[in-house]
């Protein structure tokens, strides 16, 4: 069990947490993601929440292998509108901003959002960890080598699960010293990793409870679930269901996930088994 402070509201886990995506991109790797007009995003929000999400996180650059990279003011265009909309129409809901601009972070903020998602971990915007801190806003931690632009050009460790390890320590220490209250840690499957790398990851995902900050797994259907199995992102959702449920066993208190739905229910029957 863990709590989030999101601006004043406590999120109390129980159990572990379900986060829907929702894009307002036009080119996210998931095509049935991407919802770029208020009325698509306010109509994904509602099955979201009629399916339980704990959390929404809205996203407005696509971060898929050699994606275009945004300015933050066309970010800040793309996910507004969004997050306001949302806000006012659930106000009841947790919002995520997934973004690695500090200014981006501290307008999404404004708007209703009360979780920053930083795929870059604060390492394309230095700023990104006092902003937060300063936000008074969970902050989740991703690790990622490289950039979306280039991350998957031949990623090579000599042990991916201890030089992941050792770069949590690290931004757990950085961050601590910025001043933020509650890190979310996402090892980054498929940001700068072969598939052996995240299945690796995954394999060893209990070794991160060392740091005893809440686990985020964001597995839901990338190359790593449909490349073993010879289909694509939209037949991927069985597999995903797999990796997710193997996931939540070997820690993860947080899935982010484009099918809510499913993933509550592999959230239920973990619990089941579990309390059995």
């Amino acid at each position: 069990m863990f709590t989030l402070n999101c601006k004043g509201r406590l999120l109390v886990a129980d159990q572990p947490l379900v986060m829907g995506i929702i894009n307002s991109t036009p080119d996210s790797f998931y095509a049935a993601s991407r919802h770029e007009a208020l009325p698509a995003v306010l109509k994904q929000a509602e099955q979201m929440q009629k399916d339980g999400a704990d959390i929404i996180d809205i996203g407005g650059q696509s971060t898929r292998p050699g994606s275009r990279l945004l300015t933050a003011d066309e970010e800040l265009q793309r996910v507004i509108a969004s997050i306001a909309g949302i806000h006012k129409e659930f106000p009841q809901a947790i919002i995520s901003i997934d973004t690695f601009y500090s200014k981006v972070a501290g307008e999404a903020v404004a708007a209703g959002a009360s979780i920053v998602n930083d795929v870059s971990g604060a390492e394309i915007d230095p700023l990104m960890l006092s902003v937060v801190a300063a936000l008074k806003t969970p902050y989740i931690c991703t690790h990622m080598k490289g950039t979306p632009q280039n991350m998957q050009q031949n990623p090579v460790y000599e042990n991916v699960v201890k030089e992941v390890l050792d770069y949590f320590i690290e931004k757990n220490e950085t961050g601590k010293k910025a001043g933020i209250k509650d890190m979310i840690i996402d090892p980054g499957f498929g940001f700068g990793k072969t598939i052996q790398h995240n299945f690796q990851l995954l394999k060893n995902l209990s070794a991160f409870k060392l740091l005893e900050k809440p686990i985020m797994a964001g597995l839901s259907r990338k190359s790593t679930v449909y490349k073993p199995l010879n289909t694509t992102a939209e037949h991927a959702l069985n597999g995903t269901t797999v990796l997710n449920t193997l996931a939540l066993e070997n820690g993860a208190g947080i899935l982010r996930v484009h099918d809510v739905k499913e993933a509550k229910e592999a959230v239920a029957l973990f619990m089941a088994y579990n309390n059995a």
